[in-house]
């Protein structure tokens, strides 16, 4: 590629040395590398430079990150150029909710990885490249729509003789009457519809391809005829029933009171920025984690070390020291929720043998106040020790999400059950531990449904991070079970159910096979009452 042809990238830092490894980076993307030691240089070489991306350091003297951000928003033509910020110093969420303001599209922290560093670049310079590539098209395709109106003028007849120009096209080129009847079909409206020549000509074409506009028709057809041309993007349906997506540029002649439209299919295009979203949410997850581990594993020592010295004062009775080790031990996995929104971590300590009904209990026993105050009335029943091969504190938060989740969807009263058995597998040849965990709550609704394992999605607006199933899904999926649901309307009310599959469960202990606890209000308050 010429150094004409060439992408630019701009990268503004008042330290040498980084600008320096920056460029050592960067050198074998085939762009034209700028380097600006402040804020107000970067701005002028902005001015004198088409820049594809910004690598922009937030902490600089003068014009910090933020402003030369939002200066470089203010202005046309750089509002929808990529920045990345660099930061060298630990974030604040205001901080990034700052940038994002300011257009930054993400953060990267230092030290920078550089593999890392060069991929996200590499993204935004070849969506540029493609940007530049895609305005000469479109370029050359707004000329030939020109050139095809000025055809119109010598009337319909001059248009079909050169129609066979038109079929080579790969977009839909058709033309209608005022009255949207169509006079005019090509090969690639065939071949994007699916509908023969035959069958459309002399048809309103916006009622046979279902035509949805981003306003109404009439006010589209009125804005085409009085402006001479309309561009906007449609929805469509083909013979197939397939629904497409496609960029129209609509030309109106008056001369021969037609309208000629080209649609170009974009329904991949939207599909792949789709799951280019998608993917940057999950890309989200790294930095989500970053700061969860950052802000709770700092002030977590010394609450643990408080706790430890609280733990072991004389002036604690045993009761009193009991849920000092039970709150030391709540933040043991605390510091271990931090590990796992890392990557499902994995304990270097060996698995033990883990009493799931002890695990059970003691969540319901944290939960005992939460229970009273909803009015909840809570059955329970154990046909099995549960005992398996794990680490309790992944299995306690796995419980303490699906059954905070059940006391969650039932503000004003219900029940909650509690269920735990295990169940022979004929395809391992050894039992399943099954734990189901039902509520008569606000219940699930279908289009929710196949999103509910997703990360990031939740049901309780701004109260929730829509991490808690995702991370408990994943953790089951560790000890090779499984976790489902279901979710039905049950005597005027909604029925939930959770059921988390467990393999390799031991054989039940004696004395607590066919242990039932059928606790209500009184039960769950003296619980409270306890702590």
């Amino acid at each position: 590629m010429k150094d004409t042809q060439k992408v630019n990238i701009l990268m503004v830092d008042d330290q040498p040395a980084k600008l320096l490894s920056y460029e050592a980076i960067l050198a074998n993307l085939d762009a034209n590398l700028i380097k600006a030691r402040s804020g107000r240089e970067g701005l002028e070489l902005l001015l004198k430079h088409d820049v594809a991306v910004v690598l922009l350091d937030v902490s600089m003297p003068e014009i910090n990150g933020f402003e030369m951000a939002d200066m470089m928003r203010q202005h046309p033509r750089f509002q929808k150029t990529a920045i990345l910020f660099i930061s060298a110093v630990r974030m604040s969420d205001l901080d990034r909710i700052r940038g994002y303001q300011s257009g930054a599209v993400d953060y990267i922290s230092v030290p920078v990885v550089p593999e890392v560093l060069k991929a996200k670049v590499s993204v935004f310079v070849e969506l540029h490249r493609k940007s530049r590539e895609l305005e000469h098209l479109n370029r050359e395709l707004e000329s030939r729509v020109d050139q095809r109106t000025r055809e119109l003028q010598e009337s319909e007849n001059l248009l079909r003789e050169r129609a066979d120009l038109l079929e080579l096209a790969s977009e839909a080129i058709l033309v209608r009457d005022l009255d949207g009847v169509l006079t005019y079909w090509n090969a690639g409206a065939e071949a994007l519809y699916g509908w023969e020549r035959s069958e459309v000509l002399g048809h309103a074409v916006h009622e046979r391809l279902d035509t949805r506009f981003p306003v109404d028709e009439a006010s589209s057809e009125s804005t085409v005829v009085a402006l001479g041309r309309w561009e906007g993007n449609l929805v469509q349906k083909a013979k197939d029933g397939r629904e497409v997506i496609v960029a129209s540029r609509q030309v109106f002649k008056k001369e021969v009171a037609s309208i000629l439209e080209i649609n170009r299919d974009i329904t991949a295009q939207r599909q792949a920025e789709e799951a280019l979203r998608q993917t940057e949410r999950l890309a989200a997850m790294g930095r989500v984690a970053g700061i969860i581990a950052h802000e709770i594993n700092n002030p977590l020592e010394a609450i643990t070390n408080a706790f430890y010295l609280l733990r072991n004062h004389p002036s604690l009775d045993d009761e009193a020291r009991y849920y000092a080790q039970l709150g030391e031990s709540e933040l043991a996995r605390v510091g271990h929720i931090t590990k796992q929104t890392l990557g499902f971590y994995r304990e270097s300590q060996h698995p033990v043998n883990v009493p799931v009904a002890e695990i059970l209990d003691d969540v319901l026993e944290l939960q005992g106040r939460q229970l009273v105050m909803n009015k909840i009335k809570l059955d329970k029943a154990y046909f099995t020790a549960g005992e398996i091969r794990g680490f309790p504190v992944e299995l306690r938060q796995v419980f303490l999400n699906l059954i905070g989740n059940a006391i969650q969807a039932m503000p004003d009263g219900g029940h909650l059950r509690i269920r735990m058995r295990t169940r022979w597998n004929e395809a391992t040849g050894k039992p399943d531990l099954r734990i189901s965990i039902c509520d008569t709550g606000a219940g699930i609704r279908p289009e929710h449904a196949k999103h509910l394992f997703e990360p990031f999605f939740t049901t309780k607006s701004t109260k929730g991070t829509g991490l808690g199933l995702w991370i408990s899904k994943g953790i089951i999926q560790k000890y090779d079970g499984n976790i489902h649901f279901r979710s039905i309307p049950w005597k005027g009310r909604n029925l939930t159910s959770f059921c988390v599959v467990l393999p390799g469960a031991s054989p039940a202990l004696k004395g607590l096979e066919h242990a039932h606890h059928a606790v209500g209000d009184e039960t769950a308050r003296a619980s409270v009452e306890r702590a």
